[in-house]
């Protein structure tokens, strides 16, 4: 090595196109940058000016591409960015430039959940809505068969309602169905003794409805008002409920994974195994709905339309409820939303008069 040149760094040369590796020195002299063997052998030569050198992040290796196609390659960042900034060229990766630059990286990941934030209020329900219009219906009917035998094999039992009860519910359910806009033919519905789910009916969506056994006791012999609470879960079958919460879930479970990396079989659990379809639950919006709509189906059916507001009542009679929420997750029974119900069953009686 001649005396006038600087020592740069140590680190290893690859030739054009080989894996082979020489440990080497890079060298500079006048603007010309060498990679020279350790026995002195002159291996790669071009002027500072045409030499490629890679970004830096954190603590990666860097690399100088010489003009014959060879590459030098070091971990001894500091030398290079010193090398760089003698020649002007004090360029520094982004990447590395944010995680030296601490509050920068603070506004990068506030950046990221604002923009997560709204992807959830407004591009996701938008996605939901394209979702719930293109799903064809063999994919509720798949879901529902999977939850249902998912519940049974962990949570239902065999119902043990005697003949005449099961008989006098299935009769008013037929008569409701016969006057939903899906038809008798779209659903199905099944008794179950409800296990650790308690007195409960839900809807699965393709309109499979179970009725637990602690929900008909809890009703005595107030048949009409569980044939209001089964009018309810027709509704939420018929606005697409179920299907909306699974494919908003799956979006969020999408941008966590976005965020934070794999989550598992979360969406997975969601769209095929079934599982995650019980843990949701509906919003107020939805329960709102769905309680004009039995109000709406019990009337065309020649049943009170109030009946399901006595099934509030008995919730907070019997189980104490008065509260904003509910110990059934999926029926938050509350004074309001009992109001609510007489409400609008007064709205529809108070149309045909102005008409």
């Amino acid at each position: 090595m001649a005396s006038d040149e600087k020592p740069v760094c140590h680190g290893d040369w690859h030739p054009l196109d080989s894996s082979r590796s020489i440990p080497s020195l890079l060298v500079e002299r006048d603007g010309q940058v060498r990679a020279v063997a350790q026995d002195g052998t002159e291996l790669a030569s071009s002027v500072f000016s045409t030499l490629e050198i890679s970004p830096r992040v954190g603590s990666i290796p860097r690399r100088i591409a010489f003009a014959d196609g060879s590459l030098f390659e070091t971990t001894d960042n500091a030398a290079i960015d010193t090398m760089q900034r003698i020649h002007g060229r004090n360029r520094a990766g982004l990447i590395h430039r944010l995680e030296r630059f601490h509050p920068r990286l603070v506004i990068f990941v506030l950046a990221v959940f604002l923009l997560s934030g709204l992807v959830y209020r407004y591009a996701l329900p938008v996605l939901v809505e394209v979702a719930v219009a293109v799903t064809p219906p063999v994919v509720p009917r798949l879901m529902s068969i999977s939850t249902l035998e998912t519940l049974d094999r962990t949570v239902l039992n065999e119902s043990k309602l005697d003949e005449a009860k099961r008989r006098a519910i299935s009769d008013g359910f037929a008569r409701i169905a016969l006057n939903s806009d899906h038809g008798p033919s779209s659903y199905t519905l099944n008794f179950r003794e409800g296990g650790t789910i308690g007195p409960n009916a839900f809807a699965l969506p393709d309109g499979t409805l179970i009725i637990t056994d602690e929900l008909v006791d809890l009703a005595g012999s107030d048949t009409e008002m569980l044939i209001g609470v089964l009018a309810h879960e027709i509704g939420h079958v018929e606005l697409e409920h179920s299907l909306r919460q699974i494919y908003r879930a799956a979006g969020m479970a999408g941008l966590i994974m976005l965020i934070a990396g794999d989550v598992g079989d979360s969406v997975e659990d969601l769209l095929v195994q079934g599982g995650g379809l019980l843990a949701l639950s509906y919003s107020r919006d939805a329960e709102a709905a769905a309680d004009r709509h039995s109000v709406e189906l019990m009337q065309k059916a020649g049943y009170d339309p109030t009946a399901i507001a006595r099934f509030f009542e008995i919730i907070e009679a019997k189980l104490g409820d008065t509260s904003a929420t509910n110990i059934l997750s999926t029926h938050p029974g509350t004074p309001e939303r009992r109001k609510a119900i007489l409400d609008y069953e007064a709205q529809l009686r108070e149309k045909p008069a102005q008409n």
